[in-house]
């Protein structure tokens, strides 16, 4: 099985969604199953058929929430190493190519938020910064290309 790296923070937001999802969302979906069965016909039924759908969406992200779950590796700040880049560290790098400092945080795959600077341990950034050390360069092969960052700073 596939290990979730989870902050202490996003696994607790996932057990909330989680939550949300079995107690509210579900039944929502089945009730409105329900309401569409009503009104006659199932095989021309397009309100009965989007809501099966949902019903299908819904049960899939309940599946894998409980999977990540399960499978989580709790991230414990007090056992990170600042000295080496690994997940759970803020990392600040010299973007070499636009001549610009860029901020990362490295997580999980599974409370990764690109846009928000939070990037995930098999990106491809974040692959090649683990395990790396202040000072040092790394070039990354990026769907843009190569790009090429020296580490400035790493912090918890």
């Amino acid at each position: 099985m596939e290990k979730h790296y989870l902050t202490p923070e996003g696994k607790t937001q996932l057990e909330e969604k989680l939550h949300l999802y079995k107690t509210v969302t579900r039944p929502d979906v089945i009730k409105r199953i329900g309401i569409a069965r009503e009104f006659g016909d199932l095989s021309e039924n397009s309100e009965y058929d989007a809501a099966k759908d949902e019903q299908a969406q819904i049960e899939a992200e309940i599946t894998e929430m409980e999977n990540i779950l399960l499978n989580a590796e709790i991230i414990d700040k007090k056992k990170i190493n600042s000295d080496v880049v690994s997940i759970g560290c803020k990392v600040k790098l010299y973007d070499e190519d636009f001549d610009e400092e860029v901020e990362y945080r490295i997580s999980g795959s599974s409370e990764s938020d690109p846009r928000n600077g939070i990037i995930s341990n098999v990106s491809p950034v974040g692959k090649a910064l683990i395990g790396h050390k202040k000072g040092e360069n790394i070039s990354v092969q990026t769907p843009g290309g190569v790009t090429s960052y020296k580490i400035v700073a790493i912090e918890i």
